[in-house]
């Protein structure tokens, strides 16, 4: 230390003190209080200049990682749906009369035919009879009067021939001089009878009257023997019974519905998405549904309208799927995810690699095998859960940030940390 105090009197300052020839003992009080203030300055400043010469140590960033990966990822399109029945049918009675019998209740199993209720058709079995009897009736008056008027036809037809006959042979007596022209006369005007006759009797065959009244009689018997069968309720389709408002006994109103029947074998979502997100649909497109709490179950795009929704203007999406063991329920909401587009051998990483500048431009820390990060700028495509496509940037393999990117500088040493299992504390 006493080198360091020699080495500082060597200053400007020092020097000038030094070419003073008084001895230390002779100095003015400011000029030693001078030297002392400069030494002291010198060895408060010596330790600080020692250490700005000794190189800093770079800090080590621990972080998270993830591998570029070459797999197939896809573009879908996420939404709620409503659940409907794929077909049903709302059975109104064509006719009103009091309910005699159901033969199911909700809940029952049924298939097209079955037999479901009864209607009360004792009335309707009368007129059938009446109307019946009015067909034969109608029936029998036209086979008389079909039988008449053939036979009177017959008639005339014979009585034609004859006096066509007569008067064929005297027009030859009387070319040959044998025969009067009287009597040619007579033979001619009889002949004309004759025609006159049997036209009459082919008109009259005709029977125009006796068929019109075979054909009303006719209709009557259908439209009675209809009103008989509409008291007999069977279902349209096979499926099950989800609606039974009535009891025996009750006369429903005109027009009201007895039995619901719905084919629940499969079900249909009717879910809405945006005209831009319609124009990427078609028909037979992948898709699934997910129910609350429920595991993801297969279907496909059945119906995109082709019309916007006045109220919400969106497009209504169809996602059809089966459900022969009855697990979805129609009215209830479920998610739907629609796959729009299907890329494979896609370069992926996860999406909390990716970091978004204020810029639009995209940009990961790659990890080199110096364990330095670099950040690299890198053009996205789809978007898959919880994954990203790179269209450019980036090669299979590499390693990227996942997690401590924010932040972090480009070329910072890191070390890449083991992520914790679920449902343990990282901590020791």
């Amino acid at each position: 230390m006493g080198s360091l105090g020699t080495e500082n009197l060597s200053s400007p300052i020092s020097k000038t003190c030094a070419g003073d020839s008084r001895r230390p003992s002779q100095w003015s009080r400011a000029t030693r209080f001078l030297l002392a203030t400069l030494l002291l300055a010198n060895l408060l400043l010596w330790p600080a200049c020692s250490s700005k010469e000794e190189k800093e140590p770079v800090p080590v960033v621990t972080v998270q990682s993830a591998t570029v990966k070459s797999e197939t990822i896809e573009a879908t399109i996420l939404t709620n749906g409503v659940l409907y029945p794929r077909d049903q049918v709302s059975i109104v009675p064509k006719i009103v009369g009091p309910i005699k019998q159901f033969y199911v209740n909700r809940g029952s199993h049924v298939h097209a035919g079955e037999v479901l209720a009864t209607l009360e058709d004792k009335d309707l079995k009368g007129a059938l009879t009446e109307s019946q009897g009015n067909y034969q009736q109608a029936e029998a008056g036209y086979n008389s009067a079909s039988q008449s008027a053939e036979r009177d036809l017959k008639i005339a037809k014979e009585q034609l021939d004859a006096a066509q006959y007569v008067y064929d042979s005297r027009q030859t007596l009387f070319k040959q001089g044998a025969m009067s022209q009287k009597d040619v006369q007579d033979a001619s005007i009889a002949l004309s009878q004759a025609r006159n006759q049997y036209d009459l009797a082919e008109k009259q065959y005709t029977l125009k009257s006796a068929e019109g009244q075979l054909t009303a009689a006719k209709g009557k018997l259908a439209a009675a023997e209809a009103d008989v069968s509409y008291s007999t309720i069977v279902s349209p389709l096979d499926g099950v019974v989800t609606d039974r408002p009535f009891y025996p006994g009750d006369t429903p109103p005109s027009g009201s519905a007895i039995l619901t029947v719905m084919d629940l074998s499969k079900v249909v979502a009717r879910a809405y998405v945006t005209p831009q997100q319609a124009a990427q649909l078609h028909v037979g497109d992948a898709a699934s549904l997910i129910p609350e709490n429920g595991t993801e179950i297969p279907g496909k795009v059945t119906v995109v309208s082709p019309a916007l929704d006045p109220n919400s203007t969106t497009v209504q999406v169809w996602v059809e799927t089966d459900n022969r063991g009855g697990r979805l329920k129609p009215g209830a909401t479920v998610a739907v995810s629609i796959v729009t587009q299907t890329v494979k051998n896609a370069l992926v990483v996860p999406t909390a690699a990716v970091l978004a500048a204020s810029d639009g431009t995209n940009s990961v820390m790659v990890i080199g095998a110096d364990q330095i990060a670099h950040a690299v700028v890198v053009k996205t495509g789809i978007r898959q859960a919880d994954e990203v496509q790179i269209l450019s940037g980036l090669q299979a393999g590499q390693q990227v940030v996942t997690q401590g990117a924010y932040g972090l500088p480009d070329g910072a040493k890191v070390t890449i940390a083991t992520p914790a299992e679920p449902g343990k504390n990282s901590e020791p």
